[in-house]
C-alpha cells in the first residue's frame, strides 16, 4: 500500500517521510541550537513529538514542549536556540495561500468531536492565521470507523496506539511512527485495535474541519467521521 509507510527511526538531523504534490513530511531532530531556517516558497507546520526547547520565529522567542505546535509562514525565519532531545514533525506546504500572520505558536489545541467517541485537538488553522492547512491531533478509541472519504488531501503520522488502515481489500498496519498519505476522495477507514486510545497527527489542505466526511456513495456523513 504505497500511501502507508513505517517511518525509519530518526538517525540524523533530517529524516524524510512522505513527499507528494501538496506536502513534504519529515522529522527534524535537534540536540542543541540550530542554524536559521527560512523557506521562501512554502509554509511550514511543526509539531513537537519529543523533548523541549526554545525557538525564535519571526523575531519572537518561545518555549516549546511535547504536544505543542508552530506555524511558520513562507519567508519567515526561524531557528532553534536551545534543545533538550527536541524532535519535530515538519510538514512543508506547497503553493500556500497568503497567511494572515508570520507565525503562531499553539501550546494547547481546541477540542472538537466526531463520531463513535472520536475527538480532535485543532492546532494551526485559518482561525489563528494559517490559511492553507488545518493541523490537528486525532483521539481515536478502540474500534473501526465506517468507510468514508474527505475532500481534502492529508498526511497523517501515528503518535500512539496500534491498528490498521483499510482501503478496499487492502490493509496496512499502523503503529507509532507510521505515515499515511490520503489523497482527496480516497475511500478508506482507520481501525484502532485497542485497548487504549490511538492518537494521530494530521495536516490537510484545503483547510476545514477534520470531521467533515462523505460515505462511499457521496452522501455527507450524518455524524462526522474523523480520519
Amino acid at each position: 500500500m504505497e500511501f502507508c509507510i513505517q517511518a525509519p527511526e530518526p538517525s540524523g538531523p533530517v529524516t524524510e517521510l512522505i513527499g507528494c504534490p501538496e506536502f513534504q513530511q519529515r522529522l527534524l531532530r535537534f540536540d542543541s541550537a540550530g542554524d536559521e531556517r527560512r523557506d521562501g516558497d512554502r509554509d511550514e507546520v511543526l509539531y513537537v513529538l519529543e523533548g523541549s526547547g526554545r525557538v525564535t520565529v519571526g523575531g519572537e522567542t518561545h518555549n516549546v514542549e511535547a504536544g505543542g505546535a508552530v506555524f511558520v509562514a513562507r519567508g519567515t525565519a526561524w531557528r532553534v536556540d536551545a534543545a533538550d532531545g527536541l524532535l519535530l514533525l515538519s510538514v512543508l506546504v506547497e503553493e500556500p495561500l497568503p497567511a494572515d500572520v508570520s507565525h503562531v505558536v499553539v501550546a494547547n489545541g481546541e477540542r472538537g468531536t466526531a463520531t463513535a467517541g472520536r475527538e480532535f485537538d485543532l492546532l494551526a488553522r485559518p482561525e489563528n492565521g494559517c490559511a492553507s492547512v488545518t493541523q490537528f491531533v486525532g483521539h481515536i478509541p478502540a474500534g473501526r470507523a465506517p468507510e468514508h472519504f474527505h475532500l481534502y488531501d492529508e498526511v497523517v503520522y501515528v503518535l500512539a496506539g496500534e491498528g490498521a488502515f483499510h482501503v478496499g481489500d487492502e490493509s496496512a498496519p499502523l503503529r507509532p511512527g507510521a505515515c499515511v498519505h490520503l489523497p482527496a476522495r480516497l475511500v478508506h477507514c482507520l481501525e484502532n485495535f485497542g485497548p487504549h486510545e490511538m492518537r494521530v497527527l494530521g495536516v490537510f489542505s484545503p483547510a476545514g474541519s477534520p470531521a467533515e466526511a462523505y460515505y462511499p456513495d457521496g452522501t455527507a456523513a450524518a455524524v462526522p467521521v474523523a480520519c
